[in-house]
């Protein structure tokens, strides 16, 4: 079983930055891809974010110029800095890894961008 922690969420003003963090731990043999998600209420879970295990990186039209995900595969960690933070990104994030065939999914952590 793998389980996913995530940190980093929060109350930020509008222009402000956060890093979002997400470490797997449990009985991985190899992690295909880790990516970020996010979901507002009544909305659909999007795509924010994902990087393989070679490192290469997509974004969402949405958050491109303003995001860098990065990850360190010693600790099995994703990291996800958000720069020039808008209201519209206010949202629930979470972490999801495809490793080993399986699908594995953190609890989300909330990003409220406000002033």
């Amino acid at each position: 079983q793998v389980q996913l922690v995530e940190s980093g969420g929060g109350l930020v003003q509008p222009g402000g930055s956060l890093r979002l963090s997400c470490a797997a731990s449990g009985n991985i043999f190899r992690i295909i891809s880790m990516n970020w998600y996010r979901q507002v209420p009544g909305k659909q879970r999007e795509l924010v974010a994902g990087i393989t295990g070679g490192g290469r990186a997509s974004y969402a039209d949405s958050v491109r110029g303003r995001s860098t995900i990065s990850r360190d595969n010693a600790k099995n960690t994703v990291y996800l800095q958000m720069n020039s933070l808008k209201p519209e990104d206010t949202a629930v994030y979470y972490c999801n890894v495809l490793a080993d065939l399986t699908t594995y999914w953190g609890q989300g952590t909330q990003v409220t961008v406000s002033s």
